[in-house]
């Protein structure tokens, strides 16, 4: 065999068993991130929020840096949340995202933070009464970083607290906010139980107040008694419009209120609609001291009754 034919048959040789090694060798497994879900709180009696993170067996009571618009601030782990999706390696919907665990000095801060909080808030409290503003201040609110306070307050009027912000400013030596909140608000900062005697949902999870009207509370057949249908904040009940949508849809081929309809070659009128119940309460006019209720299928059977047309008035010809 001449030297160039050894030469060849080395480098396939070579190349084989390079080829035989990249097989044999197993591959990386290739790991995808794991996301983990939780329910944090930033101040006591603060609403919950869901967080992902990346970070695996976050215990309870444990304080947390989260990012936010002004920079991280710290918030406390109140429970591991369930996943709302099966897949964990990809993130899960939340409002906020955990960065990382506090170190000593943040959270020696961060257990002093309310305490500055109702300094400042007593003083804030002496000075509108110092300068005799028509305001009731509600809450403060200390960024962590320090960069900023925020003082919340309701009034019915405008107020001019520029002299009470300049007090402010040169008492705490930060950027000062005043920010005025209606009632509604006021209770969600507030807190406290409702007449169902849980936690108010403004408090607890709600994010955003709906607009509620009366019509709700007529749909639902529920009584008109402002004290009834009103919350802690003398408005109605946000509750109210948890259900509306889906009695409007078990009302619409039900027979509506006052409303006349023939069964069995009886006349009756309609007193009052069970939509949950499919039932309907009906009165006949010649005997209104007695009520019936039908069932669904009676009341499908029953033809609705026009109400006679009145008669028009004839004019005398002159």
């Amino acid at each position: 065999m001449t030297t160039h034919g050894r030469q060849t048959q080395e480098q396939e040789e070579r190349t084989a068993s390079s080829s035989t090694t990249r097989q044999e060798r197993p591959a990386k497994a290739s790991k995808a991130p794991t996301f983990y879900s939780y329910a944090i709180r930033f101040r006591e009696g603060q609403p919950r929020f869901r967080a992902a993170s990346r970070i695996p067996r976050l215990a309870k009571d444990e304080v947390v840096m989260v990012p936010t618009d002004h920079g991280l601030e710290p918030a406390v782990v109140v429970a591991p949340a369930p996943l709302p999706m099966l897949d964990p390696h990809r993130p899960p919907p939340a409002t906020f995202t955990i960065a990382r665990r506090a170190n000593r000095e943040e959270r020696e801060k961060y257990q002093a933070l309310p305490a500055r909080e109702r300094e400042a808030f007593n003083f804030c409290r002496r000075r509108i009464e110092h300068h005799g503003l028509i305001m009731k201040l509600i809450r403060v609110e200390r960024f962590f970083n320090g960069s900023k306070i925020i003082f919340y307050f309701t009034a019915e009027k405008r107020v001019d607290f520029r002299a009470l912000v300049k007090d402010l400013v040169q008492e705490f030596r930060t950027r000062v906010e005043m920010r005025q909140v209606g009632v509604r608000h006021e209770t969600k900062m507030l807190g406290g139980l409702g007449c169902c005697g849980r936690e108010l949902c403004c408090a607890s999870f709600m994010k955003k107040f709906a607009p509620v009207s009366i019509k709700m509370a007529k749909a639902q057949e529920l009584p008109l008694n402002p004290a009834k249908i009103s919350g802690l904040c003398n408005r109605l009940l946000c509750c109210l419009t948890y259900e509306y949508e889906t009695y409007l849809q078990a009302r619409q081929d039900m027979p509506r209120s006052n409303k006349r309809i023939m069964l069995d070659g009886t006349v009756y009128k309609v007193t009052q609609v069970q939509p949950l119940e499919r039932t309907v309460t009906v009165i006949n006019p010649e005997a209104p001291q007695e009520s019936r209720v039908l069932t669904e299928d009676e009341w499908r059977r029953a033809e609705p009754v026009q109400p006679p047309q009145p008669k028009k008035k004839k004019t005398a010809k002159k």
